[in-house]
């Protein structure tokens, strides 16, 4: 059973920085990409970021492009999501998943694995 872990949430002004990580207790054939989502109270989950595991490719959702970067280290079984000048609509319990995805890593039902999740709170 994969597990995963997140860190690095918080309470954070506007226009301020904060670093998500998540490890994975495993990799495995199962799952070869790796997401974050997030979830505002009242609103679904949606798709922020995802990278893969054995390629380059990332992918982020429009609203946050430019400001979010994604990273990996396969070492360490771990993903980070470096999250820049915070806006308040980007406050949200923020999602870790694994998933196995072909051309589309966007969405939810491609990722088997979900962490407990982390709030991310930005003050305006």
């Amino acid at each position: 059973q994969v597990q995963l872990a997140e860190i690095g949430g918080g309470l954070v002004q506007a226009g301020g920085s904060l670093r998500l990580s998540c490890t994975t207790s495993e990799r495995t054939i199962t799952s070869n990409v790796m997401g974050w989502f997030r979830q505002a109270p009242g609103k679904e989950r949606e798709f922020v970021a995802a990278i893969r595991w054995t390629a380059s490719s990332t992918y982020y959702d429009d609203s946050v492009k430019g400001r979010f970067t994604i990273s990996k280290d396969i070492a360490r079984n771990t993903v980070h999501l470096q999250m820049n000048s915070l806006k308040p609509e980007d406050t949200a319990a923020y999602y870790c998943a694994a998933g196995l995805c072909g051309s589309n890593c966007r969405a939810a039902r491609f990722y088997g694995y979900w962490g407990q999740g982390t709030q991310v709170t930005v003050s305006s």
